[in-house]
């Protein structure tokens, strides 16, 4: 594909996405090195324990055990089915919580 002289290429999806992808570990780097992200993580376990999805999450999975029969599935099974479910299910004030922690980590990262 021959380029503009007069102008530089037109960016495509994959250079925007490549992008937004280093924004996304750069930010997962400074949560980790602060040892906010293992804050953040306790909290959201604490949260869903709380509200008992982690209960529910244990019950699809013996009931999918018990559907297939134990001897024939394998915990990558489990994580193929269970996990759409399971990042379905948590509950929105606990989403909210949780960016808003991250928010304001990076607001006080920034200054």
């Amino acid at each position: 594909m021959r380029h503009s002289v007069n102008r530089p290429p037109t960016p495509d999806a994959r250079d925007e996405q490549q992008k937004d992808t280093t924004l996304e570990e750069i930010i997962n780097i400074k949560l980790s090195e602060s040892g906010e992200k293992e804050r953040l993580m306790e909290l959201l376990r604490e949260r869903l324990m709380e509200c008992g999805w982690k209960d529910e999450m244990k019950a699809l999975c013996r009931a999918f055990i018990k559907k297939k029969g134990g001897d024939n599935v394998t915990v990558d099974d489990l994580v193929h089915v269970i996990t759409p479910k399971g990042r379905a299910s948590i509950p929105d004030p606990i989403k909210a919580e949780l960016l808003q922690r991250i928010r304001t980590f990076l607001v006080s990262a920034a200054h």
